[in-house]
């Protein structure tokens, strides 16, 4: 198999799903260039996505396993240079993803984030009155309302902030950065920046709760890091941990509850099915993460050795070399109509299978996935109840989607709570 002729990958990501449709439509496998002209295989096919996924002939550590970055060929403002270069069970692979994903987990645990279900009620209450307040007036039909800004967005950035302990004051830049490491577009200047300025936030964030630990998620990654152990977190390994909980802790929650209710509101048929009870709020949340995963495209894994693609029930014949990036093409995955028919990119709650990739698959599956979920569980049925009327305030081809590929959402969700 040939690098040649590859797809560039639009960094702005503008269109998402028809970038997908054209990849698919080269195959399975298909040669993609990234933002610097960095090369990569995109994989589209459901089936041999997650059958790389946990093939332990595929990794997640540069370091030892891209010829491109241990040739030093990957620069500090490349834009995707944060989603590779940190340090943390991402990035890790083998004995070494174990042993991370260990500690993290002793952390992030099934009891912590069960017991954040009435805070999550609570919360989503909170901002479901600002939601009303902001929409007041301007007549019959209301003040438009960015449901991104005032409610998708402030929810999960609030409850991973609350989970790890932080402190108020950070709470602004925190979002500044986080945005900035998805923004796939950037310059270098920006790249560079985000990247010295997310640490700087890590460090204020871990000096605070060595001060005064408390009963949070920060200060058990910091006892993770304390113990004498040969398990424990070294320091650079604790701030990249905290950098991936941030960011994949909030902005595919941000994109699923963006994506779940444009969905609705876009397909009213789909509601009406939840409303009469012939589809569950599970249902919309799943079918959202199939058809509009909140992660369009994951970089980067890479091949161990020579993939023959044929024993993975890939193209007969076609190798991933040993060295070179494989890319998680998870939107165009999602509406893949080898696994989901012909209508694979329609929007259907009731659909009977809504198998997906969107939280990863394997060793890698996030942590944070049942979190997410529910989040989604309290707020999507909440929202829909306290506005029976909700609507689009504007014709939906006028959103724009935001600046990535990676992340998936829209950058604002105008609405009238009618």
């Amino acid at each position: 198999m040939e690098f040649t002729d590859p797809t560039v990958i639009d960094p702005t990501g503008r269109d998402i799903h028809g970038e997908a449709t054209r990849i698919r439509g080269r195959g399975p496998v298909t040669p993609v260039e990234l933002p610097h002209g960095v090369p990569a295989w995109a994989v589209s096919s459901a089936p041999l996505l997650k059958r790389l996924l946990t093939d332990p002939r595929v990794s997640k550590d540069p370091r030892r396993h891209w010829q491109r970055w241990i040739d030093g060929q990957v620069s500090p403002d490349w834009p995707l240079y944060t989603w590779v270069a940190v340090q943390n069970m991402f990035t890790a692979y083998g004995t070494e993803h174990k042993r991370l994903r260990t500690l993290v987990s002793k952390a992030f645990t099934a009891r912590r984030t069960a017991a954040l279900r009435p805070r999550i009620e609570e919360i989503t209450a909170t901002l479901l009155d600002r939601v009303a307040k902001a929409g007041a007036g301007g007549g019959a039909d209301g003040h438009p309302v960015d449901l991104r800004e005032e409610f998708c967005y402030p929810l999960p950035i609030q409850v991973i902030g609350e989970l790890l302990g932080l402190p108020e004051e950070l709470g602004a830049e925190l979002r500044a950065v986080v945005d900035g490491v998805f923004h796939t577009s950037a310059d270098a200047a920006e790249v560079v920046d985000i990247y010295t300025r997310f640490y700087a936030v890590l460090g204020e964030l871990v000096a605070a709760k060595q001060a005064s630990p408390g009963d949070d998620l920060t200060s058990a990654l910091i006892a993770a890091h304390e113990e004498e152990s040969g398990t424990r977190l070294s320091e650079q390994e604790l701030l990249d941990t905290l950098m991936l909980v941030i960011s994949a802790g909030h902005e595919t929650t941000v994109n699923l509850l963006d994506n779940a209710v444009h969905a609705l509101l876009t397909h009213p048929g789909q509601l009406a099915h939840v409303r009469a009870g012939r589809a569950s709020w599970d249902d919309v949340i799943e079918e959202t993460l199939r058809a509009e995963a909140p992660v369009a495209s994951l970089p980067l894994r890479y091949a161990v050795e020579d993939l023959p693609l044929g024993e993975l029930g890939g193209p007969d014949g076609a190798v991933i070399r040993k060295g070179e990036a494989i890319l998680a093409a998870y939107a165009a995955a999602g509406r893949d109509p080898e696994q989901h028919g012909p209508d694979a990119a329609a929007f259907d709650v009731t659909r009977a299978s809504k198998d997906h990739l969107a939280f990863g698959y394997g060793v890698h599956h996030c942590l944070g996935a049942p979190l997410g979920r529910l989040e989604a569980r309290v707020a999507l049925p909440a929202l829909f109840e306290r506005f029976p009327g909700l609507t689009l305030a504007v014709p939906s081809d006028e959103l724009r989607p935001v600046d990535s590929f990676i992340s998936h959402g829209h950058r604002s969700l105008p609405v009238l709570t009618g």
